[in-house]
């Protein structure tokens, strides 16, 4: 792993303003989703500003920041969660596969199908494990046998690292796993009805480190099946299972490219002083 920069380092590179940091490609890989000139208002309070991303799909891409930084409620911008919300207003364009996904013909079911979300506590239904994974199948129509339905639960669970935990109890309530085992149940409940983008808001934050280390190595497993976000507020994390890293501050992006150059050469003045823990 790349090592965070040293406060001390003589040899910085020529700093940027924030303001000339222009709409930023994700590089290397299929382009899954953009965002242009996105902002975010709960009510009369701004809490993003023109913020513009691009996210591929061989690509984990990491959102770091201070707390309140956005970082959460840019990504929830990306399956529209923050529809639930009824003072938040979102401007600027977002795409999914090219398709404008705030166009009012935008069914939010069907994109929240596409767009999954994994949150920060583990949620998973008072339900067996096995309806937990079933759930979604059912409800958009991607079985027409019990054998397709168990075909599906079988290989949700498997590509989440969990199938041979619960193999012998899939009619046991999901919220009797421990909270690590709840996690990878939610993620296989979002891989379950063949999403294309996985967004985690901060899954680790309530995990003991050894449940985070399984995460974290899903994480890498389930790299390039889906295009994959990640909010974190710890930066070994970021560096640990992202390739792109976009730092957040007071709403706005600050920086966003190749995790180890934000890590280690960042071009941000802002960036520097956060990853040497000058504030945050």
């Amino acid at each position: 792993m790349m090592e965070l920069i040293d406060s001390t380092s003589s040899s910085e590179s020529p700093t940027m303003t924030e303001s000339s940091v222009p709409a930023i490609s994700a590089g290397d890989g299929p382009l899954k989703m953009t965002t242009r000139n996105v902002d975010v208002f709960y009510g009369d309070k701004q809490a993003i500003n023109d913020v513009s991303i691009d996210v591929t799909m061989d690509n984990v891409t990491a959102f770091i920041g201070p707390s309140g930084c956005g970082k959460s409620t840019f990504l929830r911008c990306l399956n529209r969660m923050n529809d639930t919300i009824p003072i938040a207003k979102v401007t600027g364009e977002i795409t999914l596969e090219g398709e404008d996904i705030y166009a009012p013909k935008m069914d939010v079911v069907q994109l929240r199908a596409r767009v999954g979300m994994v949150f920060q506590k583990p949620n998973p239904f008072p339900k067996s494990i096995y309806d937990n994974i079933a759930y979604g199948p059912r409800i958009h129509g991607l079985a027409s046998t019990k054998e397709d339905l168990d075909n599906i639960v079988e290989t949700s669970l498997q590509r989440a690292g969990l199938w041979r935990e619960v193999q012998d109890r899939l009619q046991d309530s999901g919220t009797a796993l421990s909270g690590g085992q709840q996690q990878r149940l939610c993620i296989a409940r979002a891989i379950a009805v063949d999403p294309e983008v996985i967004l985690m808001d901060e899954p680790c934050s309530a995990l003991d480190p050894i449940a985070t280390a399984k995460i974290e190595e899903l994480i890498h497993e389930l790299r390039g099946k889906y295009a994959i976000v990640i909010v974190t507020h710890n930066m070994q994390q970021a560096a640990r299972v992202s390739q792109r890293t976009a730092f957040f501050h007071l709403g706005t992006l600050v920086e966003y490219g190749v995790t180890s150059d934000i890590f280690t050469n960042p071009t941000q003045e802002k960036t520097r002083d956060y990853i040497t823990g000058r504030y945050g």
